[in-house]
């Protein structure tokens, strides 16, 4: 990571979120970046299919439209998503949307799927297809389709051939409506049209595997139900967790908490940790799940594995700790794993997920 890279993204943390991004995005693009030296075997994960050199993934939102998946995949990233995509373009929910939450390392967005749609994002992704790397493809519904399931439908076709895995967005909570297809009889219908289409795609492109992300919001019975549907429809793994609405009571900044949208960072972990555990033990081993949320450090995303993530995925830790984080989490997992002799990650996934569940609930409003 060069000194001059490190400088620039701090210095974008200290102007308008979302303007930042869009700098954040332009830097990438155009700073140049040394060769990744290849990861340490013992990192190495395999997961639905795909032979992983890190567990370290850039999760969804902040490359929306698939304009830097090669770069984040050259910060050192076992894997990039793109996305959310939806089919047609979207200007998103009015601005501003995105909030700093400075005291507690947080942020609040009510972005709503704001992308610039399918068609050029595939242009890119297929300009990349000879390039080594995994990238999962985050496919949405625009805001005011009428039918969808058949936007997630039409996102497996459109990207089969260029996108490693699909990770499926009922979750986010800044698309009114959204939230409704975890429910069991919308889920199983979404899934299995989802599921047909890929399988259709499979016999030209090859079988992509289908993720289904959750919210960390869900009651226990409503996770029962979509367990049992992803498990019954035969999905390749869950997200856990997307954003909450909810509002730890510790949170310091106390006028920015009244923002609507959805919180991530580090007021995120300990509740999504906690879904990911609960996830866990309903799955029974039947496929992989990657955590998300609040993951900021090397202890972060190995208390997301030991609570029963394969893989993990970090966005809003990069806003406060900049893009060096995932070398810094990558050589604090090898620490680890050296000092409890452990000689893969895949012995250690899932081992604290009963404490997580005895441990007393953090408080929320």
């Amino acid at each position: 990571m060069t000194s001059l890279y490190r400088l620039a993204f701090r210095a974008l943390n200290k102007i308008d979120a979302e303007t930042a991004h869009g700098l954040a995005i332009a830097a990438m693009k155009a700073l140049p970046l040394s060769p990744v030296k290849p990861d340490d075997p013992r990192l190495a994960i395999s997961a639905f299919g795909l032979d992983f050199p890190n567990p370290i993934g850039l999760a969804a939102g902040f490359d929306k439209n698939a304009e830097v998946p090669d770069a984040a995949l050259r910060l050192g990233f076992g894997f990039s998503e793109t996305g959310t995509l939806t089919p047609r373009a979207q200007a998103g929910n009015p601005r501003p949307r995105i909030f700093r939450l400075l005291k507690d390392e947080g942020v609040i967005n009510r972005l709503g799927f704001n992308n610039a749609g399918h068609a050029p994002a595939l242009i890119r992704l297929q300009a990349r297809t000879a390039r080594k790397g995994i990238v999962g493809v985050n496919i949405g519904a625009n805001k005011d389709t009428s039918d969808r399931a058949a936007d997630y439908v039409a996102g497996i076709r459109r990207f089969a051939g260029v996108a490693s895995y699909f990770t499926i967005n009922i979750s986010s909570p800044n698309t009114p409506g959204l939230r409704d297809l975890q429910s069991e009889a919308a889920l199983d219908d979404l899934l299995a049209r989802s599921i047909e289409e890929r399988d259709i795609c499979a016999e030209t492109v090859g079988r992509k595997p289908i993720l289904l992300k959750i919210a960390p919001d869900l009651a226990l019975d409503a996770l029962d139900d979509l367990v049992n549907v992803a498990r019954h429809r035969g999905v390749d793994g869950i997200l856990v967790s997307n954003t909450t609405i909810r509002r730890p009571k510790t949170l310091q900044e106390t006028t920015l908490r009244s923002e609507t949208g959805g919180l991530s960072g580090k007021p995120l972990f300990s509740l999504s940790t906690r879904m990911l555990a609960e996830t866990y033990l309903r799955v029974e081993g039947q496929f992989p799940l990657i955590g998300v949320g609040g993951i900021d450090s090397a202890s972060a995303a190995y208390s997301k594995i030991e609570a029963g993530a394969s893989l993990v995925q970090l966005y809003s830790g990069l806003v406060y700790h900049g893009p060096g984080l995932v070398g810094e989490i990558k050589c604090g997992i090898l620490e680890r794993m050296e000092k409890e002799n452990v000689l893969s990650l895949n012995t250690i996934v899932g081992r604290t997920a009963k404490e997580w569940l005895e441990a007393p609930m953090e408080e929320v409003s």
